[in-house]
């Protein structure tokens, strides 16, 4: 390594320190404004709209399987529609692609 280098990671490990409990409630915050009225803040789908729109357990490994980080990140954006054009979740707007992402990284951490 370089001596360069040396000088620089003390910084990006101090900035990677600081700036991660920011990321975290960022997330935290998306999550519960937009997410956990239907979702549960654990993710369950144990909600009354939850249980009225019947929607997945987001814990659930096999369900977690079903989709991908993309397919999630889509949901979010454009939201989901039944086959018969039904919405079944409106769309998420004002939020950052970071954000989405780590909405959808937040999401993957719920599986058991």
């Amino acid at each position: 390594m370089k001596p360069s280098q040396l000088i620089l990671l003390p910084a990006v490990l101090a900035v990677t320190a600081i700036l991660a409990p920011v990321a975290a409630a960022a997330v935290d915050a998306n999550w519960s404004k937009h997410c956990s009225s239907c979702h549960g803040a654990d993710g369950k789908g144990a909600t009354t709209m939850g249980k009225k729109l019947k929607i997945k357990d987001l814990t659930d490994a096999a369900f977690q399987a079903s989709f991908t980080d993309a397919d999630a990140f889509k949901a979010v954006r454009e939201g989901i529609k039944s086959e018969t054009g039904k919405t079944k979740m409106k769309p998420i707007e004002g939020l950052a692609d970071d954000e989405v992402h780590a909405l959808v990284a937040f999401v993957r951490s719920l599986k058991q």
